[in-house]
């Protein structure tokens, strides 16, 4: 019997052992109900654009079309600026020489006996402090400008120019609470630098610093004015600072901020830093404040400002409140100087001074900016707030005094650039 199953079981055999390969090494050949189809790719619904129909004598609308790029805005090179004004930024070197007192040892009789050699002088020494810093060369006469704490306080000045000539130099005047200083130099054929309006300088304005940063030598570096007007930095009595970007460095004071023309714009004078270094906010002292003090310096050996002769605070909203005004309109009279033009004109401590000239004072420092800039002599008209009471006086302007001189036995490095 078996002879007749076998021809008929090794085919079946065989068709499962086939199955089972195709079923394991095959699977996707063969029909699976439970396998998903893959689902159709999504239609994207036409959408038909509603037809704007046209309204006859409608007004095309108006677009801001930029200017076509103009290459002479954006020079490759400032090279040309370079060569106008850096041969008038001067390197300038002042020293001082100072006295400074013996060890309270060597006043004792026993150490004395180990300085013998030294002749018994042993009552004072000497030491020598130096301050390095930049100038301009501003007029054919061969004066230049430069800042007061560069060489405040100075035994010798001594210049260093571009083509590597050096002498000495002598001081024609200096004004402290603008930082400013001319001295005077006699070399012939001197460069001089052109000053520019900068009543006209402008936010965005390229902006070159020429100066001796660390006492490298005579370096440049380019940025853009990035403001203009600034005080309330509490750097000067007397503050109208433009501010730049353009790298200053301990060396720069007193060396010029120049335009892409060359000519003159500021007189660098002082930076904003944590680290001592550039962060990118300098400040330099406007060409037109410095070419007036400059005139004032050589014609009259001073600057000139009118004077009050008072101290003013700050009026806050609490202390307006307190003297009945609606708003912090104003400056509080703190103190009265003693035979000055306002103790003179009948103004007491506590009096609120409201308006200057018919004008409400709004910022303490701008006011103090314009009552500078009246001449000594003039009436002006006062409105005051005394016990409640509004009151208007005249008062005649004096002759603000200089500020006593810095001695403080060493001269200022860079005060910040």
């Amino acid at each position: 019997m078996h002879r007749y199953v076998l021809p008929y079981l090794w085919p079946v055999i065989t068709g499962v052992l086939l199955a089972i390969i195709i079923l394991f090494l095959l699977p996707e050949q063969l029909p699976n109900p439970f396998r998903e189809s893959p689902s159709p790719a999504p239609t994207t619904p036409s959408v038909v654009p509603t037809a704007i129909t046209p309204t006859p004598n409608r007004p095309a609308p108006e677009v801001h079309q930029a200017a076509p790029l103009s290459r002479s805005q954006g020079p490759t090179s400032y090279a040309h600026a370079v060569d106008q004004a850096a041969p008038a930024v001067v390197n300038i070197y002042s020293s001082r020489i100072v006295e400074r007192d013996q060890h309270p040892l060597m006043s004792d009789p026993f150490f004395q006996q180990f300085f013998d050699d030294q002749g018994g002088d042993t009552t004072t020494h000497h030491r020598m402090l130096s301050s390095l810093g930049s100038g301009v060369i501003v007029s054919d006469d061969g004066y230049v400008l430069t800042n007061h704490h560069v060489i405040n306080g100075a035994d010798e000045i001594q210049v260093a120019l571009r083509d590597g000539r050096e002498t000495l130099a002598e001081v024609v005047g200096t004004d402290p609470e603008s930082d400013l200083a001319v001295l005077r130099i006699s070399l012939d054929d001197l460069p001089v630098i052109e000053l520019t309006d900068s009543a006209d300088v402008a936010v965005g304005d390229v902006a070159l610093a020429i100066g001796n940063p660390f006492g490298v030598g005579q370096t440049v570096t380019m940025g853009i004015i990035s403001a203009t007007g600034r005080n309330h930095l509490g750097l000067n009595a007397y503050e109208d600072f433009i501010q730049t970007d353009a790298a200053i460095n301990p060396g720069n004071s007193g060396g010029a901020l120049v335009n892409p023309e060359g000519a003159l714009v500021g007189i660098n004078t002082a930076i904003f830093s944590r680290s001592g270094g550039s962060q990118g906010i300098g400040f330099a002292i406007p060409a037109n404040l410095a070419h007036s003090i400059l005139d004032e310096l050589v014609t009259q050996g001073r600057v000139i400002r009118g004077w009050l002769g008072i101290e003013a605070q700050a009026l806050s909203r609490e202390l307006a409140a307190s003297f009945g005004l609606q708003t912090p309109q104003g400056v509080i009279i703190a103190g009265v100087v003693n035979d000055g033009p306002a103790a003179r004109a009948g103004l007491e401590p506590g009096d609120v001074l409201l308006a200057v000239d018919g004008q409400p004072i709004l910022d303490a420092r701008a006011t103090m900016s314009e009552i500078a800039s009246i001449a000594p002599g003039t009436s002006l008209p006062l409105t005051i707030v005394r016990s409640g009471e509004r009151m208007n006086m005249t008062l005649e302007v004096g002759e603000r005094p200089l500020p006593p001189p810095s001695n403080d036995g060493e001269i200022p490095h860079q005060r910040g650039s």
